[in-house]
């Protein structure tokens, strides 16, 4: 018997059947995919399955977190009676949410099991997605009802990281970047399937007398293909109702098709003893999102979601029972100086692409929407401009690239290293970013705005594509840095803290552009970016770096 053969008997021997139940949704008592032999045999079939069952179920979950970029700017052409300041502040609302369900949906995966989580968390995105179909049916629904489902839209951005932290388990150190980049990457096209689907699905009465009757168009709206023009009927509740059709068969995949990892969750309980630990996970989170939108209305932004994030913490400490010990273990990640500094990071190349793809839509409205015009008298009023570009046309192109290029990210950063390729980019978003808010003030002012909209949606679709390549790059070296226990909570808590972006973008566009002055906000995007190369170089580039080039 040759060596080779001897030692494939003896793994043969070891082998543990997976699942043993022969279920292929059974959960998994051995699991160690550092051993070569393990992965191909067993461990890269299983992993595969779970991965191409998550990333539809993150898709989703990015689709119905940030439906509220375009369903807005579509109440906007339909005459709801809420103010531009509103309709930014329900988008910014959903970004709250998201982000700081994040930081309990990060300790999921270890408390409940990966399937379970999925499952449930998947399964919940309906509650938003049929409510606001529901609520969009009438023009009169009051301001608060739209407020409490953008909160509940917050699911779809917390399921981000138990997604991420179930499916750094299933693969190897040296797929980390391919796996991570390939759940995040497609997961992220959400937004723009979100941003495609959602303005095609309004033009059709596509669920009959079910979905309700049409609306007419006070102002001109648009697809991916073309302008529609002022009097059309439109079916705007059809963008909460069109997630149901994906959210169901999905909810299906992922009970009878993922697993739980016993070496990761040893002791997840029933189901419904797992489903009760995640919905108490995620009320915490509910709690303090809504004390956090309070808080807004008396302190400074940067001063409410940090009493958020603390509160957060805070409170998770406290739940009773096994989750408390559970919880306490995995605190220790922030006893690490590389939590922080990969915070940051993540902080510019998420935070920027989900802050962005949340604000571009009304954002494109309103610079492009109205004109400087030039009295006789020589006075300057602000104007319809009738031949605006639509932002339902356009804004998909920046999400698109950015999530397109996501994988490429991780792949190239497999290949040298991801520090470097975060060094790179960063310098790209710096002078991107800078650049923009300059084609932004100019548009802003001008007696024709149009002849600026070309190099705007450039510009940002470089800033979208250089975020899409250090999300790749940055979670590479999360998985990199960090051993097979902290990785997880890690990949979720600077998810978590960068998906405040999709409230920070939103909120400090509409404020600046409410101010007269988009550009400032673009500027101070730049300083952060610059900030950014320094932390990258100090940590991980320079001679004597605590980890080189992770």
């Amino acid at each position: 018997m040759t060596r080779e053969s001897a030692d494939s008997t003896r793994w043969e021997g070891q082998r543990q059947p997976l699942p043993p139940s022969g279920r292929r949704n059974a959960d998994i008592e051995h699991w160690d995919v550092e051993n070569e032999e393990f992965w191909k045999t067993q461990g890269r079939k299983i992993a595969s399955r779970n991965l191409w069952i998550s990333i539809p179920s993150l898709l989703m979950g990015f689709a119905v977190w940030l439906m509220w970029g375009m369903i807005t700017t579509q109440m906007r052409n339909l005459g709801f009676p809420f103010t531009v300041d509103q309709l930014f502040t329900l988008t910014a609302i959903a970004g709250l949410a998201g982000a700081t369900l994040r930081i309990p949906a990060s300790f999921m995966i270890r408390i409940a099991g990966g399937r379970n989580t999925i499952f449930l968390t998947t399964a919940l995105l309906m509650i938003p997605a049929l409510g606001t179909g529901i609520a969009l049916m009438n023009p009169g629904t009051p301001f608060w009802v739209f407020q409490a489902l953008a909160l509940l839209s917050g699911i779809g951005g917390g399921n981000f990281a138990n997604s991420m932290s179930n499916i750094s388990s299933f693969f190897p150190k040296k797929q980390q970047g391919y796996a991570l980049g390939m759940n995040a990457g497609l997961g992220n096209f959400g937004v723009t399937t979100m941003q495609i689907l959602i303005p095609l699905v309004m033009t059709v009465g596509i669920f009959g007398a079910l979905g309700g009757d049409a609306m007419e168009l006070q102002k001109a709206s648009g697809t991916l293909i073309g302008r529609i023009e002022a009097g059309t009927d439109t079916w705007i509740q059809n963008a909460g109702f069109i997630w149901l059709v994906f959210l169901v068969p999905l909810a299906f995949a992922g009970w009878f098709g993922m697993n739980n990892i016993r070496a990761i969750t040893p002791n997840p309980g029933s189901p419904v003893q797992a489903f009760g630990k995640i919905l108490g996970l995620y009320g915490v989170g509910f709690l303090t999102s809504i004390i956090g939108v309070v808080a807004l209305g008396w302190l400074n932004m940067w001063l409410a979601l940090p009493l958020t994030i603390v509160l957060t913490l805070f409170l998770l400490r406290l739940i009773p029972g096994d989750i408390k010990p559970n919880i306490q273990k995995q605190f220790a990640i922030f006893s690490n100086k590389h939590t922080w500094a990969m915070t940051v990071l993540y902080i510019a190349t998420f935070g920027s692409f989900i802050g962005f793809s949340a604000a571009l839509p009304l954002s494109i409205s309103v610079i492009f929407g109205n004109m400087m015009e030039v009295a006789a008298d020589g006075t300057i009023t602000r104007v319809a401009n009738p031949d605006a570009p639509s932002a339902l046309t356009w804004a998909w192109m920046g999400p698109f690239v950015g999530a397109l290029i996501r994988p490429v990210g991780g792949w190239i950063s497999d290949k040298v290293g991801g520090a470097i390729v975060t060094q790179a980019i960063s310098v790209v978003m710096v002078l991107a970013s800078a650049a923009v808010g300059y084609v932004m003030m100019l548009a802003y002012n001008a007696t024709d705005p149009n002849q600026y909209f070309w190099m705007f949606l450039t510009l940002f679709i470089v800033l979208f594509a250089a975020s899409g390549i250090g999300n790749g790059s940055t979670f590479r070296s999360i998985g990199f840095i960090f051993d097979l226990q902290q990785k997880g909570p890690v990949l979720g808590w600077t998810s978590a803290v960068a998906a405040y972006g999709a409230f920070i973008a939103p909120r400090v566009m509409g404020e600046q552009i409410k101010a007269g002055t988009p550009e400032m906000a673009m500027y101070g995007f730049a300083v952060f970016y610059a900030l950014c190369l320094v932390v990258n170089w100090w940590f991980y580039l320079r001679p004597g770096a605590y980890v080189k080039n992770p």
